[in-house]
Order: C-alpha cells, then structure tokens, then sequence
C-alpha cells in the first residue's frame, strides 16, 4: 500500500484558510473561529493539535499529515491558545464561547427587563463577561493593565445600567414592544463605552502599521480610531439581530394561549431565538471588515507620514490588525 505523499511545509499556516478580501472567505474564516462545538474539545485534542501547529512551524511535518488535517489543527489551536502569548485561554473568554453565552445572557436580559433589580443583575452579567472577553483576547503588543480593565468594566456597567434604566422610565407608558428594545439600546451604549476605554492605551500611543508583507512602519493613532470604530460597529451589529428580531415574535408568541397556559417557556424560547440569530451573526458581524485592515498614508497623522515617506516614498496604503 502506497503512502500518501508527504505534505509540503510551506502552508502559510499563520493566515487563515480563506482569502480575507472577500466577504466570504472572512464569514468562511469566522464561522470555524466561532464555532461553539470547540468547547466540548478534550485537553488532549487541545495539546495535540498545539503539537502539529508548533511542529509544522517549526519545519517538521507529522507523516500522513493531509492538509485538511493540518488547518483543522490550526483553527482548534487559534480556538483555545493565545497568538501572541501561547497561554491557553479562559474557557468563557474564548472566541468559540461568544455564541453560547451571549445567548444565555441576552435571552435573560430580553426576558427579564420588567423589574429595575432584574435590569441592574443582567447588565452587570452581561459586562461582567465582555471584562473576561477583552482581557482573553487583549493583545500581546498592548496589554491591558488591572486599572484600565477596572475602569472600562466600571465605566462600561455604569453605561448600560444608567441607559437602561434612563429608557425603561421613558418607555412606561409607551407600546410593551418598544419596552423590549431596552436592552439592545444599553448594550449598544455599553459597547460604546466599553471597548474604547478598554484599548484607550492604543488611542493614546497608536496601534503598529505595517506594509503588505508585514514590516512596521511605526505606530498610530489615526489607524487606532479607525479600527476601534469597526470594532464597535461589529459589536452593536453582532448583538442588533439576536435583539431585534426575538422581541417582535415573543410579542406575537404572548398574546396566544399556547405561552399564556405554559408561561415557563417564556425563558428557554427567548434564549432559543437568541441563539439562533447569534450562530449567523457572530460570525457574520466579525467579517464586516478585514482583520488586516487597510488605509492610505494620506490619512494618517503628520508625523507618521513622514516617517513611512523616509522609509518609503512611494507607498500608498498601510495595513494594521484591527482586533476583535
């Protein structure tokens, strides 16, 4: 019996699997990155598929090692260790996780928005967890200091609490539908809040940009906004259907006998809903911009400008990692 022939070694296994151009090689690259089934995955899976990716970088490659195998390899890796530190990160911060738990906290905030006490409870569950999500996926180039996490959780739960309750008192003598959209409206403004206190360090000194083969130029500011932005518009995007559309068919679903005689499936179909619109969106929303994303040299700072034209005079776009 003939061996397959052995794999090649120079699979850029740093990039993902899909072109990141387009749309959907970026939705390809995010469904597998998002997909909750990674959770359920043993240590050993988790050590061995670190021991292909390590190896095969290292130049050595696994014999029967198919390609298939290798990038399933890789995306288990990506899925649980850190890219910049290697440490193997917290099982609710990972990226897999995001599908799962939103939906548990957004079904219950959907749920239970009636009661100040029951808003207050899930809006601090809620930045309770996007805390534990930024500091697993903070950057290596720019970590986040036990102060600054403080602050922005701090400032973050504040936010979403006071618009919470701000619209709930507007909305008391309005339609109960417009009652439900409460919680889409905190966690939009908490994301507001959030994220760019949370990479207020890259705002204040800039984020690393590069040329198209990845050698830095320098750092900036200009960049750091643009990317924060899409990073923001990706998170009110990711939460927008699984809070819009849930509260229009749980309002038609309570006005029939069928949720009126069974009022403790109000819950579990809230959360169903939810996750059913978060299996698409996730993924969906975190494709919106390229991952390397991109701008001219002519909208960046000054003095930035003029350190890339000293280095390169000729060079039209930089790129930098936009984050998640």
């Amino acid at each position: 019996q003939k061996m397959p022939p052995s794999l090649p070694a120079t699979i850029n296994i740093r990039e993902p699997r899909w072109d990141q151009s387009t749309f959907q090689g970026r939705a390809k690259h995010f469904f597998m990155v998002t997909d909750p089934r990674n959770l359920l995955l043993s240590g050993a899976t988790l050590e061995e598929a670190r021991r292909v990716v390590e190896d095969y970088r290292a130049g050595t490659v696994h014999p029967g090692l198919t390609e298939d195998q290798l990038w399933r390899a890789k995306y288990i890796y990506d899925s649980a260790f850190h890219p910049d530190t290697g440490e193997k990160m917290i099982l609710v911060g990972r990226m897999s996780a995001q599908v799962p738990m939103n939906m548990t906290i957004t079904g219950c905030m959907l749920t239970f928005y009636r009661t100040t006490p029951a808003v207050l409870f899930w809006q601090w569950v809620n930045q309770s967890f996007n805390a534990v999500v930024n500091y697993t996926n903070r950057s290596g180039d720019a970590p986040i200091t036990p102060s600054q996490l403080g602050t922005a959780y701090v400032s973050a739960t504040t936010g979403a609490v006071v618009t919470a309750l701000g619209l709930k008192s507007l909305t008391k003598h309005l339609p109960a539908i417009i009652g439900r959209y409460v919680p889409f409206a905190a966690v939009a403004a908490a994301n507001c809040i959030n994220i760019p206190l949370m990479r207020q360090r890259e705002l204040k000194l800039g984020i690393p940009v590069t040329d198209e083969n990845g050698n830095r130029l320098g750092e900036s500011t200009a960049a750091a906004q643009k990317a924060i932005f899409q990073v923001v518009v990706s998170r009110i995007g990711m939460a927008a259907p699984a809070m819009a559309i849930p509260p229009v068919i749980m309002n038609m679903l309570e006005k029939r006998a069928f949720l009126k005689r069974y009022p403790y499936l109000n819950a579990p179909l809230q959360v169903s809903l939810v996750g059913l619109c978060l299996v698409f969106a996730t993924p969906l929303c975190c494709a919106l911009f390229p991952q390397k994303s991109s701008m001219p040299v002519s909208s960046l700072e000054p003095e930035v400008q003029d350190q890339i034209r000293k280095k390169d005079p000729w060079l039209e776009t930089i790129y930098f990692n936009k984050g998640l």
